[in-house]
C-alpha cells in the first residue's frame, strides 16, 4: 500500500527499509518524534460525523481508538510445516514465560491470536520495545522477534493489511498480479499461499508484483526474497497503464496473459492509518481523496481489464472515505454493464468485525462546502470534482450493485487500523473490449488473433480517464526507435534483456539481463554428474545475470514465469526474479563441480538431487549449527559413516521427522553444507541457524558480555548492513544484493580451520 502525502515520503530508501524490517517500528514506544503533534483534526471529525459511517453512539469510541497507538501485530510466515513449528515454539515457550512477568508491579499481557486469521498464525500485543527490554525473559523474546523477522519466518504486518490476500482464495495454479505491491507484506502472503504444498517445488501459478516507485521495488524484492520462491517476479510500472503481457499457449500460438487473481491495493489518503502514521492528523484534508479518486479508478479499470473471466480482484484501501472506496467500486460496476459483480465475502473470515458498504454519501471540500449531487457542483469546481465521486442516482441500478457487500473495518471494533476491502468477480469480458476491438500492428502483421477481452480499448465515457493513460492501443514506447544493443539482445534466443534504453531513462537503475541457459550449456554436465540430478530436472528454467564471462550464480524460475519473461522483454521492466540455487566455488573444480549449493534455493532444488546427501539426526544438526568446522567424528555413527564414504565438496544435510521422538521437529529440514577433508560444516546464515536451533529445542540467547543495549543493537544492525557469512567471507552490500549485483567469486574452503569447533551460539 502506498499512502500519499505524509507516508510515501518516509519509506523510499531500500537500504533504510532493510533496517526497518530488522527492527520493526511497532516494537518501539510511541511518542518519539511526534511530541509536538496533537491528535486532533476538526475537519476530519466533522466530515466523518456527517457521513454517518460509524454506528450511532460509537463515534466517541471511534475517535478514542484513533488516538491510541496501534497494537504491534506479527504474522508467522513461511510454508505450513515450518510455520507450525514456529507457532509451537511461540506458544509453548515464549508466550508462557511472558505470562509470568511483572514490570513495575504490572503483569505483562501475553500476545493474543487474531480471532479471524486462520490457524492462529497472526498475533497482536500492546507491548512496546521499551517494555520488551526491561526483563531478561522479555529480552529473549525480543531477540527471537528480531532474528526470526530477518530470516523471514515472522513478519511485522498490520492486522487489517492481512485481510485482502485471505479474500483472494489463492490456489497453487493461479496466475496472480499485485498491482501496487510495495512494501511487500501482502505479496509475501500471496507467495505463501501459492506454496501451500511444500512438496511441489514449482507450483503452476506465479506472482507478478508491481510498483510504480523504482526505489520501493527494492524493498519489495527484500520482502519477497525472504521466502525463496522461484515463482515471484518484481516489475516496475505505473499500475494505471501496466502493459498487457503475451505468453506462448499450449497450441504454440501467442496469447494474452490474463490473471486468475489480482490484488488492487491502490494509493490512498491513508486516514485509516492515523494510529501509526501520526503525521496524517495534521495533514488530512478532503482534497487528498478528490485528487486520488481518478487515479484509483484508472488502476482498478486496468486491473479488471487484465483479469480472466471467472477471476477475482480484491480492491482495498487504508482509507475510510467513500470517495476512495464505494465511489470507485460503483464506477467499475456501472461501466462494466454486468461484467463485474461484488462477491459476498461475509462468511470468508469468521470472527472479523466489519461494517457493510454504504449506498449514500456526500462530498465536502477542504473549505467545508458540502455537495450531495453532481448537479450542485459549480462549473469552476468541475476539474476537481467529478460525477463518479457521487452515488449513482438510479435507485434500481444502485440496489443491483449490492454495495453493502463491501467491507469497512473500523478501528474501535477490534483494536485495529481503518480499512476498506471489496471482492469483485468477473463474469464476462468488459463491454468496451467487446465493442471496440483494436488489433495491434505487430499482431495484425503476424496474423495472431486478438483475444475477445483485449485490454486495448477507447477511454470509458463519463469517467475521468485520460487519453493515453490506459494503453489506448499502444503500450509505452511500443513504436519508439530501439537502441541497437537492446534490440539485438531481445532477438537473442533465451534472453530476457532489459527494455530498450529509451525506456530505461525514465527512472531507476539499469538492471542486468536475465539470460536463460540452453539444455546443452556446458555448465550442466559436471553439475548433473556431481549431484546426480534426476532426468526431469528443468534445465531450461535456469538463468544467470550476465552475457559474458564466467557464470557466478545460477538462478531458477518456474516454467510459467520463463514463458512470461521470454515473450515480454521489451514490454516490462523486470527488477528481480528467480531464486539462487548454485554459486560458483573455484575450489570445487578440483572435486568435480565448480558450483556449490545455495541455501536460498535448497527447497527448490532438493527434489531433483539424488546424491551428495547425508541423513542427520537432531544431535548432528545441533553440532553442525553451533560449531564452525567440526570433525567428522563428532557426528553420530550413522551420519559419520555416510560422510566418510562421500568425497569432498558441496553436500545436502537432510533431516526427517522421527515419529518416536515427538519433541523433535515434525517437519523436514534440508541444509547446505560442505564435506571437507576431515571436517564438515553447514553453510547457513546466522539468523537461519538460530531459527533451526529453536526448532530443535536449543536455547538461543546472545549474552551482552558487558555491552550496553545500544551497542548490541548496533552490532545486529551492522550484521544486516555489512553481513559476514559463516565461512568468513564478506557478503555483498544490501544495495548490491537487492540489485542483483552479487557477482564475486566465493572461495569456500572446507578445511580452513579444521575441527575448529568455534561456538556460534550459547546453548
Amino acid at each position: 500500500m502506498v499512502v500519499i502525502s505524509p507516508v510515501r515520503k518516509q519509506v523510499i530508501n531500500p537500504i533504510g527499509a532493510r533496517l526497518v524490517v530488522t527492527f520493526p517500528s511497532a516494537w518501539m514506544g510511541w511518542g518519539a518524534g511526534y511530541a509536538d503533534i496533537i491528535k486532533e483534526n476538526k475537519l476530519f471529525e466533522a466530515y466523518y460525523q456527517e457521513l454517518g459511517l460509524v454506528p450511532e453512539g460509537e463515534f466517541d469510541q471511534f475517535m478514542a481508538a484513533m488516538r491510541e497507538p496501534l497494537p504491534a501485530t506479527i504474522r508467522i510466515t513461511g510454508y505450513k510445516s515450518h510455520a507450525k513449528e514456529i507457532l509451537h515454539c511461540l506458544k509453548n515457550k515464549y508466550f508462557k514465560e511472558i505470562q509470568e512477568v511483572e514490570i513495575d508491579g504490572q503483569k505483562i499481557e501475553a500476545p493474543q491470536p487474531l480471532s479471524w486469521y486462520p490457524d492462529e498464525l497472526a498475533w497482536h500485543t500492546n507491548m512496546s520495545r521499551k517494555i520488551l527490554r526491561k526483563s531478561p525473559l522479555l529480552e529473549k523474546f525480543h531477540q527471537f522477534l528480531v532474528s526470526e523477522t530477518e530470516s523471514g519466518n515472522i513478519s511485522r504486518q498490520e492486522a487489517v493489511s492481512m485481510i485482502p490476500p485471505l479474500l483472494m482464495k489463492i490456489e497453487p495454479h493461479h496466475k496472480i498480479l499485485d498491482m501496487c505491491a510495495a512494501p511487500g507484506s501482502k505479496t509475501a502472503q500471496l507467495i505463501e499461499m501459492l506454496h501451500s504444498d511444500m512438496d511441489v517445488p514449482f507450483p503452476e501459478g506465479f506472482v507478478i508484483a508491481n510498483d510504480v516507485d523504482n526505489k520501493r521495488c527494492y524493498l519489495l524484492v527484500h520482502q519477497a526474497k525472504r521466502l525463496n520462491s522461484p515463482c515471484i517476479m518484481v516489475v516496475n510500472h505505473d499500475a494505471s497503464c501496466i502493459p498487457r503481457l503475451q505468453i506462448d499457449t499450449e497450441d504454440g500460438q501467442k496469447g494474452t496473459l490474463f490473471y486468475d487473481r489480482i490484488l488492487c491495493d491502490v494509493p490512498c489518503s491513508g486516514d485509516g492509518t492515523m494510529r501509526k502514521n501520526i503525521d496524517v492528523w495534521k495533514k488530512w484534508t478532503t482534497s487528498n481523496s478528490l485528487h486520488l479518486h481518478g487515479l484509483q479508478i484508472r488502476i482498478a479499470v486496468r486491473g479488471v481489464e487484465q483479469l480472466a473471466v471467472g477471476g477475482r480482484m480484491v480492491y482495498s484501501t487504508c482509507s475510510l472515505n467513500p470517495i476512495e472506496d464505494e465511489a470507485v467500486i460503483a464506477t467499475l460496476l456501472e461501466k462494466s454493464e454486468g461484467a463485474l459483480e461484488l462477491a459476498d465475502a461475509s462468511v470468508d473470515l469468521p470472527g472479523l468485525k466489519w461494517m457493510p458498504g454504504v449506498t449514500k454519501w456526500k462530498l465536502m471540500t477542504k473549505e467545508g462546502q458540502w455537495y450531495k449531487d453532481w448537479s450542485e457542483v459549480p462549473v469552476n469546481r468541475h476539474t476537481q470534482i467529478r460525477p463518479t465521486m457521487f452515488p449513482p442516482t438510479d435507485t434500481e441500478k444502485l440496489a443491483n450493485m449490492k454495495l453493502e457487500r463491501c467491507m469497512r473495518i473500523l478501528p474501535h471494533h477490534q483494536n485495529t487500523g481503518g480499512f476498506f476491502v471489496a471482492v469483485l468477480v468477473k463474469k464476462a469480458p468488459m463491454p468496451w473490449n467487446r465493442r471496440f476491438p483494436k488489433l495491434r500492428k505487430e499482431q495484425s502483421s503476424s496474423s495472431v488473433p486478438q483475444p475477445e477481452d483485449s485490454p486495448v480499448g477507447t477511454p470509458l465515457p463519463e469517467t475521468p480517464l485520460e487519453d493515453g493513460e490506459r494503453d489506448g492501443g499502444k503500450e509505452a514506447g511500443e513504436d519508439s526507435p530501439k537502441e541497437p544493443e537492446a534490440g539485438d539482445q531481445a532477438k537473442e534466443s533465451n534472453v530476457c534483456g532489459p527494455p530498450p534504453n529509451k525506456k530505461m531513462k525514465r527512472h531507476g537503475f539499469k538492471e542486468d539481463p536475465f539470460v536463460f541457459l540452453t539444455e546443452d550449456d556446458p555448465v550442466f554436465p559436471p553439475i548433473e554428474s556431481f549431484y546426480d540430478l534426476s532426468p526431469d530436472f528443468p534445465k531450461i528454467n535456469v538463468l544467470t545475470r550476465t552475457h559474458e564471462g564466467k557464470k557466478r550464480h545460477l538462478y531458477m524460475v518456474s516454467k510459467e514465469l520463463r514463458n512470461v519473461m521470454l515473450n515480454n522483454s521489451e514490454r516490462m521492466k523486470v527488477i528481480n526474479t528467480g531464486v539462487k540455487v548454485w554459486s560458483r566455488n573455484s575450489d570445487g573444480e578440483e572435486f568435480g563441480c565448480a558450483f556449490r549449493l545455495a541455501q536460498e534455493g535448497i527447497y527448490t532444488l532438493f527434489p531433483y538431487i539424488r546424491s551428495r546427501m547425508i541423513t542427520v539426526s537432531v544431535e548432528d544438526i545441533k553440532i553442525l549449527l553451533t560449531q564452525e568446522n567440526p570433525y567428522l567424528s563428532k557426528l553420530e555413527e550413522d551420519a559419520h559413516q555416510q560422510a566418510k564414504k562421500m568425497g569432498m565438496g558441496s553436500i545436502v544435510l537432510k533431516y526427517r521427522p522421527d515419529n518416536s521422538n515427538p519433541d523433535g521437529p515434525q517437519c523436514p529440514i534440508e541444509l547446505c553444507g560442505w564435506r571437507g577433508k576431515t571436517s564438515i560444516r553447514a553453510f547457513v546464515p546466522r539468523n537461519e541457524r538460530f531459527h533451526y536451533l529453536r526448532m530443535l529445542g536449543v536455547e538461543v540467547f546472545r549474552d551482552k558480555q558487558g555491552q550496553g543495549p545500544r551497542e548490541e543493537e548496533k552490532e545486529v544492525k551492522e550484521e544486516v548492513k555489512e553481513g559476514e557469512t559463516e565461512n568468513g567471507n564478506k557478503d555483498v552490500s544490501p544495495k548490491q544484493e537487492l540489485r542483483g549485483e552479487n557477482r564475486g567469486d566465493e572461495h569456500l574452503k572446507g578445511d580452513e580451520r579444521e575441527g575448529g569447533g568455534e561456538n556460534l551460539t550459547s546453548t
